[in-house]
């Protein structure tokens, strides 16, 4: 696999490191997450910048998709703790509904109303969370359809869209709620090759306004021309992080480096 250089990369070599100056947007603080006997995580910290970009990898089974559903509970946390712009995530009630409509998250599934329209789909979020009006509400909709490419679809319902343009509704989806930071679990993962590319340019686009952003993918190449930071997990433990053009080229543990001989391989 041939992965081109980023263009970000001498931008950010040269830029001024700021972020010792301010709080992170999402700070992980030591989480644990247990299944059982089984430790899906492993005292895991990681801090998420306003504005960044994070791709999260790993082989299958190593607490990737774990810790994207943990920022906001959709999994529980065994210990440890997690802070969303400030205000601690937390575990249930009124508090932490308000807090997850800061939260944007699109899931591996699509997971859109079946009997409902794209419209729909897209509207009922702001209008019962958020108390939108209807008329803003549909308004924003046509808006962020537009952005994803989907104009026309508005009336269609999920299963008479292919598996692209149902993710690319997804993430309009979640962007009605004007989310602070768009989690993204393996958005491709369920795609057939043909598809992927189009959903990857809409979060590459909005990588590009500066949109917050947790992607846990397996897309090589999207990991390295459009995240600011690549984490490297590994049986429930952030193992490596880093800036893209380093994890990619000089990565420092023998087993990111036994994980990339694999998968760009192909």
């Amino acid at each position: 696999m041939n992965i081109a250089p980023n263009p970000h990369d001498q931008a950010q070599d040269n830029a001024p490191d700021t972020s010792s100056d301010e709080l992170p947007l999402v700070r992980i603080s030591e989480v644990t997450k247990r299944f059982g006997d089984f430790t899906a995580l492993d005292g895991v910290s990681l801090d998420i910048r306003q504005g960044e970009v994070v791709a999260v990898i790993g082989a299958s089974g190593s607490g990737k998709s774990t810790l994207c559903r943990t920022i906001n509970r959709l999994e529980t946390i065994t210990s440890g703790s997690i802070i969303i712009d400030g205000t601690p995530l937390p575990e249930e009630g009124a508090e932490l509904a308000q807090l997850r409509a800061e939260v944007g998250m699109v899931f591996q599934s699509f997971n859109l109303f079946p009997h409902r329209t794209v419209l729909d789909n897209i509207t009922l979020a702001p209008i019962n969370v958020r108390g939108i009006p209807k008329d803003k509400a549909v308004a924003r909709a046509h808006e962020l359809l537009e952005r994803v490419g989907l104009a026309d679809q508005a009336a269609k319902r999920p299963g008479q869209l292919s598996g692209g343009q149902a993710q690319r509704v997804a993430i309009a989806r979640a962007l009605a709620m004007d989310p602070k930071i768009m989690l993204f679990d393996e958005p491709t993962s369920a795609l057939d090759p043909e598809m992927i590319n189009e959903v990857l340019d809409v979060i590459g686009d909005l990588a590009a306004t500066g949109m917050t952003m947790l992607v846990v993918t397996h897309e090589m190449g999207f990991a390295r021309n459009v995240a600011d930071r690549v984490v490297f997990m590994d049986a429930g433990q952030i193992v490596e992080e880093g800036d893209p053009a380093t994890f990619f080229t000089s990565p420092r543990t023998e087993r990111a480096r036994d994980f990339l001989s694999k998968v760009l391989s192909h």
